[in-house]
Protein backbone atom coordinates (compact mmCIF):
# COMPACT_ATOMS: atom_id res chain seq x y z
CA UNK A 1 0.00 0.00 0.00
CA UNK A 2 1.67 3.63 -0.95
CA UNK A 3 2.02 5.74 2.14
CA UNK A 4 -0.57 8.67 1.85
CA UNK A 5 2.88 10.80 3.37
CA UNK A 6 4.45 11.20 -0.13
CA UNK A 7 2.79 14.37 -1.42
CA UNK A 8 3.44 16.28 2.04
CA UNK A 9 5.46 18.80 0.40
CA UNK A 10 2.90 19.91 -2.51
CA UNK A 11 2.68 24.09 -2.23
CA UNK A 12 -0.35 26.12 -3.62
CA UNK A 13 0.45 29.62 -3.96
CA UNK A 14 -2.59 31.82 -4.78
CA UNK A 15 -2.04 35.74 -4.27
CA UNK A 16 0.47 35.56 -2.42
CA UNK A 17 -0.86 33.41 0.34
CA UNK A 18 0.72 29.87 0.93
CA UNK A 19 -1.05 27.12 2.22
CA UNK A 20 0.80 23.69 2.70
CA UNK A 21 -0.69 20.39 1.70
CA UNK A 22 -0.44 17.95 4.48
CA UNK A 23 -1.77 14.51 3.52
CA UNK A 24 -4.82 14.84 6.15
CA UNK A 25 -3.91 12.29 9.64
CA UNK A 26 -6.69 9.52 8.77
CA UNK A 27 -7.06 7.72 4.76
CA UNK A 28 -9.36 5.17 4.65
CA UNK A 29 -7.60 1.97 3.07
CA UNK A 30 -9.96 -0.32 0.53
CA UNK A 31 -8.33 -3.09 -1.28
CA UNK A 32 -4.58 -1.36 -1.14
CA UNK A 33 -6.16 1.89 -2.34
CA UNK A 34 -6.68 4.86 -0.15
CA UNK A 35 -9.25 7.55 -0.45
CA UNK A 36 -9.42 11.10 1.86
CA UNK A 37 -12.27 13.32 1.24
CA UNK A 38 -14.02 16.17 2.96
CA UNK A 39 -16.84 18.32 2.01
CA UNK A 40 -17.22 22.61 2.46
CA UNK A 41 -20.64 22.99 3.74
CA UNK A 42 -20.75 26.96 2.57
CA UNK A 43 -20.21 25.83 -1.09
CA UNK A 44 -21.15 22.16 -1.11
CA UNK A 45 -17.74 21.50 -2.96
CA UNK A 46 -16.36 18.18 -2.00
CA UNK A 47 -12.51 17.61 -2.41
CA UNK A 48 -11.26 14.10 -2.93
CA UNK A 49 -7.48 12.99 -2.77
CA UNK A 50 -7.10 9.47 -3.29
CA UNK A 51 -4.52 6.69 -4.77
CA UNK A 52 -5.17 3.10 -6.66
CA UNK A 53 -2.30 0.68 -7.16
CA UNK A 54 -0.89 -0.61 -10.37
CA UNK A 55 -2.83 -2.90 -12.88
CA UNK A 56 -5.97 -2.11 -11.18
CA UNK A 57 -9.67 -1.38 -12.24
CA UNK A 58 -10.48 1.94 -10.57
CA UNK A 59 -14.09 2.88 -11.45
CA UNK A 60 -17.11 1.45 -13.92
CA UNK A 61 -18.10 3.73 -15.82
CA UNK A 62 -20.47 6.36 -14.11
CA UNK A 63 -21.25 9.86 -14.06
CA UNK A 64 -21.73 12.87 -11.54
CA UNK A 65 -24.29 15.66 -11.15
CA UNK A 66 -21.52 18.28 -10.20
CA UNK A 67 -18.40 19.79 -12.21
CA UNK A 68 -15.40 17.57 -11.66
CA UNK A 69 -12.09 19.57 -11.85
CA UNK A 70 -8.58 17.64 -10.76
CA UNK A 71 -5.52 16.96 -10.98
CA UNK A 72 -3.07 13.86 -11.61
CA UNK A 73 -0.16 13.76 -8.50
CA UNK A 74 1.71 10.54 -9.48
CA UNK A 75 1.63 7.94 -12.44
CA UNK A 76 -0.84 7.60 -15.12
CA UNK A 77 -4.98 8.15 -14.72
CA UNK A 78 -6.42 6.17 -17.83
CA UNK A 79 -10.20 6.98 -18.42
CA UNK A 80 -12.56 6.73 -21.01
CA UNK A 81 -15.07 9.88 -21.65
CA UNK A 82 -16.60 11.42 -24.45
CA UNK A 83 -15.80 8.34 -26.48
CA UNK A 84 -12.22 9.49 -26.20
CA UNK A 85 -9.69 7.17 -23.82
CA UNK A 86 -7.22 9.87 -22.01
CA UNK A 87 -4.30 9.04 -20.26
CA UNK A 88 -3.49 12.11 -17.58
CA UNK A 89 -0.24 12.08 -16.05
CA UNK A 90 1.41 14.86 -13.24
CA UNK A 91 0.76 18.11 -13.77
CA UNK A 92 -2.53 17.81 -15.94
CA UNK A 93 -5.83 18.96 -15.50
CA UNK A 94 -8.64 16.75 -16.26
CA UNK A 95 -12.21 18.60 -16.22
CA UNK A 96 -15.77 16.86 -16.49
CA UNK A 97 -19.13 18.26 -17.34
CA UNK A 98 -22.25 17.20 -15.47
CA UNK A 99 -23.76 13.95 -16.58
CA UNK A 100 -19.93 13.28 -18.61
CA UNK A 101 -19.50 9.18 -18.29
CA UNK A 102 -16.22 8.38 -17.51
CA UNK A 103 -14.28 5.15 -15.85
CA UNK A 104 -11.11 4.44 -14.33
CA UNK A 105 -7.88 2.54 -14.99
CA UNK A 106 -4.43 2.29 -13.24
CA UNK A 107 -2.48 1.29 -16.87
CA UNK A 108 1.14 1.97 -15.08
CA UNK A 109 2.58 -0.54 -11.96
CA UNK A 110 2.95 2.37 -9.80
CA UNK A 111 -0.66 3.09 -10.00
CA UNK A 112 -1.92 7.03 -9.94
CA UNK A 113 -2.51 9.32 -7.37
CA UNK A 114 -4.79 12.31 -7.55
CA UNK A 115 -7.05 15.86 -5.90
CA UNK A 116 -10.24 16.44 -7.48
CA UNK A 117 -12.84 19.25 -6.66
CA UNK A 118 -16.79 18.15 -6.94
CA UNK A 119 -18.26 21.62 -8.06
CA UNK A 120 -22.01 22.04 -7.33
CA UNK A 121 -23.89 23.61 -10.44
CA UNK A 122 -25.96 25.92 -8.26
CA UNK A 123 -23.13 27.19 -6.75
CA UNK A 124 -20.59 27.34 -10.24
CA UNK A 125 -23.62 29.86 -11.75
CA UNK A 126 -23.76 32.23 -8.64
CA UNK A 127 -20.10 32.23 -8.46
CA UNK A 128 -20.07 33.00 -12.17
CA UNK A 129 -22.63 36.07 -12.28
CA UNK A 130 -20.23 37.72 -9.23
CA UNK A 131 -17.44 37.43 -11.11
CA UNK A 132 -18.63 37.96 -14.70
CA UNK A 133 -21.60 39.72 -15.42
CA UNK A 134 -21.29 39.79 -18.85
CA UNK A 135 -21.65 35.77 -18.79
CA UNK A 136 -24.82 34.42 -20.65
CA UNK A 137 -28.06 33.93 -18.11
CA UNK A 138 -30.09 31.21 -17.35
CA UNK A 139 -27.68 28.19 -18.76
CA UNK A 140 -24.59 26.92 -17.05
CA UNK A 141 -21.47 26.59 -18.51
CA UNK A 142 -20.01 23.39 -20.79
CA UNK A 143 -16.21 21.91 -20.36
CA UNK A 144 -14.47 22.12 -24.19
CA UNK A 145 -11.56 20.15 -23.87
CA UNK A 146 -11.05 17.06 -20.94
CA UNK A 147 -7.17 17.51 -20.68
CA UNK A 148 -5.30 20.16 -20.16
CA UNK A 149 -1.73 21.70 -19.80
CA UNK A 150 -2.20 24.88 -17.67
CA UNK A 151 0.60 25.60 -15.36
CA UNK A 152 -1.27 28.19 -13.95
CA UNK A 153 -4.76 26.76 -13.92
CA UNK A 154 -2.45 23.81 -11.84
CA UNK A 155 -1.08 25.77 -8.96
CA UNK A 156 -5.34 27.56 -8.81
CA UNK A 157 -6.40 24.46 -8.29
CA UNK A 158 -4.33 23.21 -5.71
CA UNK A 159 -4.43 26.22 -3.70
CA UNK A 160 -7.94 26.11 -3.49
CA UNK A 161 -8.20 22.24 -2.65
CA UNK A 162 -5.77 22.58 0.02
CA UNK A 163 -7.85 25.55 1.38
CA UNK A 164 -11.13 23.46 1.10
CA UNK A 165 -9.85 20.32 2.23
CA UNK A 166 -7.65 21.24 5.08
CA UNK A 167 -10.53 23.82 6.31
CA UNK A 168 -8.69 27.43 5.85
CA UNK A 169 -10.44 30.26 7.23
CA UNK A 170 -12.83 31.57 5.44
CA UNK A 171 -11.30 34.53 3.95
CA UNK A 172 -8.64 32.17 2.65
CA UNK A 173 -10.85 29.77 1.21
CA UNK A 174 -12.95 32.59 -0.55
CA UNK A 175 -9.85 34.45 -1.95
CA UNK A 176 -8.85 30.39 -3.33
CA UNK A 177 -11.60 29.71 -5.24
CA UNK A 178 -12.20 33.26 -7.00
CA UNK A 179 -8.33 32.53 -8.28
CA UNK A 180 -9.90 29.14 -9.20
CA UNK A 181 -13.08 30.40 -11.15
CA UNK A 182 -10.74 32.91 -12.77
CA UNK A 183 -8.43 30.91 -13.70
CA UNK A 184 -11.18 28.23 -15.16
CA UNK A 185 -13.10 30.56 -16.93
CA UNK A 186 -10.58 30.46 -20.43
CA UNK A 187 -11.36 27.08 -20.14
CA UNK A 188 -15.57 27.02 -20.34
CA UNK A 189 -17.63 27.45 -23.21
CA UNK A 190 -21.14 29.37 -23.27
CA UNK A 191 -23.34 27.39 -25.05
CA UNK A 192 -24.67 29.17 -27.96
CA UNK A 193 -27.29 26.57 -29.56
CA UNK A 194 -29.06 24.13 -27.92
CA UNK A 195 -27.64 22.03 -25.31
CA UNK A 196 -26.86 18.31 -26.18
CA UNK A 197 -29.63 16.88 -24.90
CA UNK A 198 -32.40 19.58 -26.32
CA UNK A 199 -30.86 17.31 -29.81
CA UNK A 200 -31.48 14.08 -28.47
CA UNK A 201 -34.17 12.12 -29.54
CA UNK A 202 -37.24 13.07 -28.32
CA UNK A 203 -37.84 9.63 -27.01
CA UNK A 204 -34.44 9.39 -25.04
CA UNK A 205 -35.63 12.35 -23.68
CA UNK A 206 -38.61 11.69 -22.59
CA UNK A 207 -37.30 8.26 -20.83
CA UNK A 208 -34.63 9.94 -19.34
CA UNK A 209 -37.70 12.55 -17.59
CA UNK A 210 -39.25 9.70 -16.46
CA UNK A 211 -36.81 8.28 -15.21
CA UNK A 212 -35.72 11.21 -12.85
CA UNK A 213 -39.35 11.61 -12.16
CA UNK A 214 -40.01 8.22 -11.11
CA UNK A 215 -36.26 6.88 -10.14
CA UNK A 216 -37.20 5.59 -6.74
CA UNK A 217 -39.65 2.65 -8.59
CA UNK A 218 -38.71 -0.24 -9.08
CA UNK A 219 -39.29 0.17 -13.15
CA UNK A 220 -39.95 -2.52 -15.57
CA UNK A 221 -38.23 -1.55 -19.12
CA UNK A 222 -41.85 -2.12 -20.88
CA UNK A 223 -43.39 0.30 -18.48
CA UNK A 224 -40.65 3.15 -19.56
CA UNK A 225 -41.15 1.84 -23.16
CA UNK A 226 -45.11 2.07 -22.39
CA UNK A 227 -44.90 5.78 -20.92
CA UNK A 228 -42.87 6.63 -23.78
CA UNK A 229 -44.61 5.09 -26.67
CA UNK A 230 -42.16 3.01 -28.17
CA UNK A 231 -41.11 -0.49 -27.63
CA UNK A 232 -38.32 -1.24 -25.93
CA UNK A 233 -35.79 -1.80 -28.68
CA UNK A 234 -36.05 1.18 -30.24
CA UNK A 235 -36.04 2.91 -26.67
CA UNK A 236 -32.82 1.34 -25.57
CA UNK A 237 -31.15 2.10 -28.69
CA UNK A 238 -32.08 5.75 -28.53
CA UNK A 239 -31.28 6.07 -25.09
CA UNK A 240 -27.42 4.78 -25.21
CA UNK A 241 -27.21 7.04 -28.50
CA UNK A 242 -28.21 9.85 -26.32
CA UNK A 243 -26.50 9.40 -23.09
CA UNK A 244 -23.99 6.55 -23.48
CA UNK A 245 -25.33 4.12 -21.16
CA UNK A 246 -28.73 1.67 -21.57
CA UNK A 247 -31.68 2.77 -19.17
CA UNK A 248 -31.43 0.60 -16.86
CA UNK A 249 -27.80 1.60 -15.91
CA UNK A 250 -28.82 5.18 -15.97
CA UNK A 251 -30.81 4.77 -14.00
CA UNK A 252 -28.57 2.99 -11.46
CA UNK A 253 -26.52 6.11 -11.34
CA UNK A 254 -29.17 9.17 -11.08
CA UNK A 255 -29.48 6.75 -8.13
CA UNK A 256 -26.34 6.78 -7.20
CA UNK A 257 -26.29 10.43 -7.48
CA UNK A 258 -29.25 10.80 -5.67
CA UNK A 259 -27.65 8.64 -2.91
CA UNK A 260 -24.71 10.66 -2.38
CA UNK A 261 -26.82 14.09 -1.89
CA UNK A 262 -28.88 11.65 0.81
CA UNK A 263 -26.23 10.75 2.95
CA UNK A 264 -24.72 14.10 2.91
CA UNK A 265 -27.43 15.32 4.40
CA UNK A 266 -27.03 12.61 7.19
CA UNK A 267 -29.84 9.91 6.16
CA UNK A 268 -28.65 6.67 6.74
CA UNK A 269 -27.09 4.08 4.14
CA UNK A 270 -29.70 1.59 4.76
CA UNK A 271 -32.67 4.34 4.90
CA UNK A 272 -31.39 5.42 1.69
CA UNK A 273 -31.08 2.04 0.35
CA UNK A 274 -35.04 1.80 0.57
CA UNK A 275 -35.74 4.69 -0.52
CA UNK A 276 -33.91 4.68 -3.58
CA UNK A 277 -35.06 1.31 -4.65
CA UNK A 278 -31.93 -1.08 -4.05
CA UNK A 279 -33.13 -4.70 -3.00
CA UNK A 280 -30.41 -3.72 0.58
CA UNK A 281 -28.08 -1.72 1.80
CA UNK A 282 -25.31 -4.38 0.74
CA UNK A 283 -26.83 -4.14 -3.26
CA UNK A 284 -26.38 -0.16 -2.50
CA UNK A 285 -22.94 -0.63 -1.25
CA UNK A 286 -21.68 -2.80 -4.32
CA UNK A 287 -22.66 0.23 -6.72
CA UNK A 288 -21.88 2.53 -4.88
CA UNK A 289 -18.05 1.11 -4.47
CA UNK A 290 -17.71 0.19 -8.24
CA UNK A 291 -18.63 3.53 -9.03
CA UNK A 292 -16.87 5.62 -6.24
CA UNK A 293 -14.42 2.87 -4.84
CA UNK A 294 -15.66 3.83 -1.42
CA UNK A 295 -18.97 2.29 0.44
CA UNK A 296 -21.67 4.52 1.15
CA UNK A 297 -21.14 4.42 5.12
CA UNK A 298 -17.25 5.64 4.73
CA UNK A 299 -18.40 8.64 2.48
CA UNK A 300 -20.31 9.60 4.94
CA UNK A 301 -18.23 9.53 7.41
CA UNK A 302 -15.85 11.84 5.58
CA UNK A 303 -18.82 14.02 4.83
CA UNK A 304 -20.29 14.31 8.65
CA UNK A 305 -16.81 14.16 9.84
CA UNK A 306 -17.81 11.18 12.22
Amino acid sequence: MVAARHCTNLLANGGGLWVTAPTPPLSLPIMNNWINLAHDRETGIETLHAHFPGHVHAYDPHWHDTYLIGITEQGVQRFNSRKVRHDSTPGRIFMLEPGDIHDGDAPSADGFTYRMLHLQPAWLEQSLGGLFGDRPGGVLPGIGSVLHDDPGLAQALLFAFNALHQKEVRMVRDIALDGLLERLAGHLRWPQRLPVDARAPVVARRARDYLVDHHEQDISLQALASACGTDRFRLTRAFKAAYGLAPHAWLIQLRLSRGRRLLAAGAQPSEVAIRLGFADQSHLGRWFRRAYGISPGAYQRYLLGA
